[in-house]
């Protein structure tokens, strides 16, 4: 992947990495004595979930999920991060992998690559997925 990702999209992927993943490329991140302040400690609650029709494109509320949030300061740059769950440590790393790569510090590279690794794991999930439902297509002939 050779574009810049955005925020957004960054902080989306790392929303879906594995826990182990995020805490070690946070720690690694922090270990050279960047500056940290947790600016909103992590903080679990619930949020609504919205989704969109696909036919219409009408929203429609899903239900209440529970989620957890944290934001940080890294060497003058904040980092923000949202997960499903209740996993503190989690959200918390996120955020500081988010405020790394705002930084543009050393380890943007890396987690810019977790982020891809991310995405490669999203995309062979839905691949396998959608395998599963090929078989059970049914398909119209068209009347003319």
């Amino acid at each position: 992947m050779t574009y810049v990702m955005s925020r957004e999209h960054r902080c989306a992927l790392l929303a879906e990495a594995e826990r182990a993943e995020l805490i070690e490329l946070a720690d690694a991140c922090i270990a050279d004595g960047a500056q940290v302040r947790v600016l909103v400690g992590p903080e679990v609650g619930c949020v609504t979930a919205q989704v969109r029709e696909p036919v219409l494109e009408q929203r429609f509320l899903l239900g209440d999920v529970l989620a957890c949030r944290a934001e940080v300061e890294l060497a003058g740059h904040r980092g923000w991060a949202m997960r499903l769950g209740d996993d503190r440590a989690a959200a918390l790393a996120a955020a500081v992998l988010d405020a790394e790569a705002r930084s543009g510090r050393p380890r943007t590279a890396e987690i810019d690559l977790l982020c891809e690794r991310v995405a490669e794991r999203r995309e062979r999930r839905e691949s396998q997925e959608w395998a599963e439902l090929a078989p059970t297509v049914v398909a119209f002939e068209e009347l003319t």
